[in-house]
């Protein structure tokens, strides 16, 4: 026991001043990147030094991908190879078919997980470390987490599986694939604006959950199965579900006013609303507000969006400073463009690996092994052992 307390003591100053806030890592800074900021008090979210409204305006989710992994936008002829490789590598391996095949009663969520882990155990160069395979793997799996997420969703309701035109941008092609339609230009082109928003957002549970694997040195097909599996957790990628679920029960703004003000006075947290870093408006839900609008108009949904403002309304009303994030307006987005509500999580890992991917090799470049400490609350030690007949 003799000088245990002082050591205590000294791990319990180092750890307030590394700035443990609270539970969760609240507050607490990780590591340094230079892949997205975030200033939760002005509501600004950037990619590499491009606010999210710049680039929603104004980029496709190619460059956005080109930014995210090399910190800068690509050339013309850059985007063209990055388009085009997206496209070629956008197969999947049989086995990963045939396991998709086989498995039509489980959730996609899980589907996806499984059969981007399988990726891995199919390639037989998992372990070649050097930059370039890293990279190439990662411009693979943006493509064919497109892939998996299309495919399952046809092979699960006995669809012949389309194959993606050369001739369609990323975004176009992943609702060609999953539809069997080739989209409008409206509808394309709100989807890739969609996939810019949610394509990255610092330290997010999933994100992080992705470095902590990279920085054991594991593949990066391991670390982004772990992604998939935060991701895949109500608290961070199922909240867009659980609001659609809510806009459909309610069937029009009066009775979405009528349940969200019941759900407040019973102190019950409204899906799609409040955000553990934003202290202000989400930017991102700005664009998906529009989205949402002029979607649900083109495709006979606005009652959706209709229902959306009112809930939004209503809360600014009786619950003042909680605003929407990107969850509450890409439900009815992603609803109204035809994306089945079970795939809203999935819809979302094929957006986000991009981000996860740029993280992890930032991890690579720049690696230690992350390993924080806990502030013990437990018995101290040394107990004295009781044998076990005295227990």
């Amino acid at each position: 026991m003799q000088g245990f307390e002082p050591v205590r003591a000294e791990w319990a100053v180092q750890w307030r001043i590394m700035g443990a806030a609270g539970a969760g890592l609240e507050g607490v800074i990780a590591a340094e990147s230079s892949i997205c900021y975030i200033d939760g008090q002005a509501g600004v979210l950037a990619y590499h030094g491009y606010d999210i409204h710049t680039l929603a305006e104004n980029a496709c989710f190619e460059e956005v991908v080109f930014l995210l992994w090399h910190g800068r936008l690509p050339k013309p002829a850059e985007l063209e190879e990055i388009r085009r490789s997206l496209y070629l590598e956008s197969g999947l391996p049989r086995p990963v078919v045939e396991f998709l095949k086989s498995i039509p009663q489980v959730k996609p969520m899980e589907a996806l997980r499984s059969a981007v882990s399988l990726l891995g155990s199919l390639d037989p160069t998992a372990r070649e470390s050097s930059v370039q395979a890293n990279l190439h793997r990662a411009l693979c799996l943006v493509a064919q987490t497109s892939t998996i997420v299309t495919t399952f969703e046809r092979v699960r309701k006995d669809l012949h599986v389309v194959e993606g035109d050369p001739k369609l941008g990323f975004a176009a092609n992943f609702l060609y694939c999953l539809t069997g339609r080739r989209p409008d230009r409206i509808s394309e082109r709100a989807f890739d604006i969609a996939l810019t928003l949610h394509a990255d957002h610092e330290f997010n549970a999933s994100t992080f959950a992705g470095r902590v694997v990279a920085a054991t040195m594991s593949d990066i097909y391991s670390a982004v199965t772990a992604a998939i599996g935060a991701l895949k957790g109500p608290l961070h990628g199922g909240a867009n579900e659980d609001v659609i679920k809510l806009l459909l029960e309610a069937g029009g703004p009066e009775r979405g006013a009528e349940i969200v003000a019941a759900m407040l006075a019973a102190k019950k947290k409204v899906p799609g609303f409040g955000h553990r870093v934003y202290r202000t408006q989400d930017p991102r839900a700005t664009h998906l507000r529009a989205l949402s609008e002029e979607i649900g108009k083109r495709t006979g949904h606005e009652r959706l969006y209709l229902t959306s403002r009112q809930i939004e309304v209503t809360i600014a009303w009786l619950k003042p400073g909680i605003y929407p994030n990107v969850d509450f307006y890409s439900a009815s987005t992603y609803y109204s463009l035809g994306i089945p509500v079970d795939l809203f999580t999935p819809v979302f890992a094929v957006s986000r690996m991009a981000g996860w991917t740029a993280h992890i090799l930032e991890q690579y470049a720049n690696n230690r092994l992350i390993r924080p400490r806990a502030d013990y609350k437990g018995v101290m030690p040394p107990l004295a052992w009781v044998p076990g007949e005295s227990r």
